[in-house]
């Protein structure tokens, strides 16, 4: 897993139409624990898989370690605890 230096970016909130901007020092759960807040979580160290979320747009920057290589390149799911995007916005199916 390489580690690049966090950016900000949109994530919008598909079932809401809530977009919110998940600033570099923030994790995307942080934000999105603000608009859903039983969204579900457990270790916060991108080893568990309990926040995973479905990617509906946008492109993942997967630093978790639970996600298998084909699920990575899939780019279908997004564990949002640790990992971030690499495009300026993402949606996710919450």
């Amino acid at each position: 897993m390489t580690e690049y230096a966090p950016v900000s970016f949109e994530i919008e909130l598909r079932r809401t139409g809530t977009i919110r901007t998940v600033p570099a020092d923030r994790s995307a759960l942080d934000v999105v624990r603000e608009e859903v807040p039983d969204a579900e979580f457990n270790c916060l160290q991108g080893e568990c898989g309990a926040c995973v979320a479905t990617v509906l747009g946008g492109v993942p920057d997967h630093r978790d370690t639970v996600l298998s290589e084909r699920a990575r390149d899939a780019g279908k799911r997004i564990i949002l605890c640790v990992s971030r995007s690499l495009t300026p916005s993402i949606v996710i199916d919450l």
